[in-house]
């Protein structure tokens, strides 16, 4: 086992916990932009997807205050591309979750040996931005 490298750790937890807070706020958007015939399930998954944004945030700031880290205020930069159909949401969807997954990917890179509560974390959080991953591709199918 290695030592922890607790400011690499806590830096990473902390822009993992600004890029789910980030999340909160774009699915909710989302979900007040969706129009169509689909729009009730759509939205049904945005709001999910907001919700568990902010458990993600949740979850990583009681590590990163376990750590004797200070957990930001901030949340990660976000644009407004004003492009609203379903298509561009998903879009723009996909794109964060894959930012979301090369987050916890750091994370992963960062514990490996140093914390097995961390890895598992990290791996847990990869599976399931993986699974978000998988879910909007599929979702953009039809589009294609």
């Amino acid at each position: 086992m290695q030592e922890l490298d607790h400011k690499k750790t806590i830096d990473l937890l902390n822009s993992i916990m600004e890029f789910e807070l980030a999340g909160v706020v774009r699915y909710t958007h989302y979900s007040l932009m969706v129009n169509g015939p689909y729009r009730i399930p759509i939205v049904d998954f945005f709001k999910a997807q907001a919700s568990e944004s902010l458990l993600h945030a949740q979850q990583v700031g009681e590590i990163l205050t376990g750590l004797e880290g200070h957990p930001s205020l901030k949340i990660a930069p976000m644009e407004e591309s004003y492009k609203h159909s379903v298509k561009d949401i998903l879009e723009e969807s996909l794109a964060h979750e894959k930012k979301a997954l090369d987050l916890y990917k750091k994370l992963l890179d960062a514990v490996t040996n140093a914390s097995i509560y961390l890895e598992e974390f990290a791996r847990t959080m990869i599976g399931q931005e993986e699974m978000h991953n998988l879910e909007l591709k599929k979702m953009l199918r039809d589009f294609g």
